[in-house]
Order: structure tokens, then sequence, then C-alpha cells
């Protein structure tokens, strides 16, 4: 097939083009708008016999009505998804995650193309920290931040376009990623290069908070599975039963690392922030037969704080940026 993949240089879009040229003989073209969370050096070294890349606004209908055209397929990634950044300005996110995913659709069903829409499980709010439930297709959304509102909006035009035209789409909606080539001021590769930079990592509120993690190569191999097998109209979730707090969490990076479990500090919680996520992916695992291939979050971990070490030049631009953002947030 030839696939476009929106959003391509970000995070998880550039591990999933890596995923796609290693694993099939799909060629790809990735269109990324190369903002601060797009790094062209993540797709460096792809065959260019099978792989483009178009610097290009996904909310430019001439430019994306050109690129659908010439695809069999589009895995729509394209998304702005720092919750502390659409707290502090939303327009970005309701433009890029609304509009930008209305311009996709349009153009995917003036040319009959296939679509996969990338979402999250912050479409459906949180969970209590002592309740045994967890998200399926059939919870009903309750977004709780800008980024998670514009998310949950862009689902529901994904929905429409499939009823109200019959546009071929499915949707997954993932629990947190982590992995390789994830931009320093999310969580996980916040506290590694922290650590690696001689900073103590710091945590929201009391650090009780509870994400469901999955390496990012998981995430993707679902997305394939759900690009290549899944049934038109429907939405599967994706998670490798990762639930662990963020106080878990940093003390697992701290004693791979080589510090004390104790050896962080606690900072002003969020404005809004969700109590905790579980993904119930049983759904994806009957009907698809996925199965995550890091099913031990620390074996993932390890091979993540290892990425970080060996790859200061990709991380290293955008560190003091970052660093300087949350500090004066916690003004």
């Amino acid at each position: 097939m030839r696939l476009l993949v929106t959003g391509g240089a970000g995070f998880i879009g550039s591990n999933f083009v890596h995923q796609v040229i290693r694993s099939t003989d799909h060629q790809v073209a990735v269109i990324d708008k190369l903002t601060y969370a797009g790094n062209p050096e993540s797709l460096a070294d792809l065959p260019s016999d099978r792989f483009q890349l178009v610097e290009g606004d996904i909310c430019d209908t001439a430019v994306i009505d050109s690129l659908v055209s010439q695809s069999d397929a589009v895995v729509h990634f394209a998304a702005e998804s720092h919750n502390d950044n659409s707290i502090a300005e939303p327009s970005p996110f309701v433009h890029t995650n609304l509009v930008g995913t209305f311009r996709v659709l349009e153009a995917v069903r003036r040319h009959g193309k296939r679509l996969h829409h990338i979402s999250t499980d912050e479409v459906y709010g949180d969970l209590e920290l002592d309740d045994p439930a967890k998200f399926t297709p059939d919870t009903p959304y309750n977004p709780s931040s800008p980024y998670s509102a514009s998310k949950a909006g862009s689902d529901l035009l994904v929905r429409a376009w499939v009823r109200t035209y019959g546009v071929r789409a499915t949707i997954s909606n993932c629990s947190n990623n982590y992995g390789p080539r994830q931009h320093v001021e999310k969580f996980i590769p916040r506290q590694i290069t922290n650590l690696l930079d001689g900073r103590r990592p710091r945590l929201y509120g009391a650090g009780a908070n509870v994400r469901d993690w999955i390496h990012v190569d998981d995430h993707n191999a679902a997305v394939l599975a759900v690009l290549e097998r899944g049934r038109t109209g429907e939405t599967y979730l994706i998670g490798a039963d990762g639930e662990l707090s963020n106080r878990q969490v940093v003390e697992l990076i701290l004693a791979e690392m080589g510090h004390p479990a104790g050896d962080y500090d606690l900072v002003k919680d969020r404005p809004g922030h969700d109590l905790r996520y579980a993904i119930d992916a049983g759904k994806l695992r009957d009907e698809l037969g996925w199965r995550p291939v890091y099913r031990d979050f620390r074996d993932g971990l390890r091979a993540t704080i290892d990425w970080y070490r060996n790859n200061e030049a990709w991380w290293r631009p955008a560190k003091a940026a970052v660093e300087a953002k949350y500090q004066a947030n916690q003004q």
C-alpha cells in the first residue's frame, strides 16, 4: 500500500513510520507541520525509494487533498497533544485537532480512501483510584481538558463521516505511550533527561495519579492490525495492562538509573488533573489477535532509558526551553 501518515514526524507517528518500513513493503508519505513537536531527525536514514516527507499543514485543503489522492490509506496521527499547553492556550488544539481532522475527512471522502484515526483514552475522562473499572469502547465521553475535548470532538467527526458519508474509517483510543523519540516535555523522557542532567525528577501533586502505559512499538503494531483487519466504523482500545502511579514510574526510573527511590520533588498539581486511566483492550485482542511484546513495563522502560542515554544529540536542543517553561508555570 501507499500510506499517508499525518503527523509522522512526531513521537508516535515517527515510530509508526519506522515500524512500517521495517516490517512491511508499504510505501510511506508523511505530512507534518514540523512544529516544535515534529522532528525531521526522527525520520533520518529512511530509504528514499519508500519514504517521502512533506512539510505541510493538514488544515491546508490543497496540500492534504493532493497527498490523499495519491495514497491508498491514511493514518491520522497529527494532533496537538500536550495537556499543559492546551490549558495555557487552547486555540491550536481546536484548530489542529478539530479543523485538521475535518480537512482529512473531507479529503478521504472525496477520493474514497481508507482512514484510520488515532485518538486517546483521555476522551473518556478519568476513573477513581480505587475503581476496578476500565475504559471500553462503550464508555461515555467525558473529557476534562481542552486537549481531550478537542480529541473527543475529532473522534465524533470521524464517526459522523462514517455514518453519513460512508467513509471507510476506524478509530483507536490508546493509553499513555512511552519509548524512543518522545519529546522531552512528556513525563517519562523528562524524568530520564533530568536525571541525565543531574536534576531531580518532579511530580505533580502527590504523584498518585495512575496511567496505563504501553510501549510505542506495541501501540503501532496494534494500529497496523486495525488498519489491515479492523472493521469499518469500529473503535478499538489499545492498552497493555500497564497501570502504574506516576510515583511508581519515577521510582522505577530512579532504580534503573541508580538513584535512591525518594530522589524526587513534589510540585503544585496541574488544574483538572485526571486521576486514573485504564484500558480494556479485550476487543482488540479477541477480534484481531494482537498481543503486546513489552508485557513487563520495566523491560520497555530499560530500553527507553538506553535510547535517551545514547541519543543526546536528538533531545538536547529542546531540553533547556522545556525546563524554562515548566519553571515559569510553577511560579
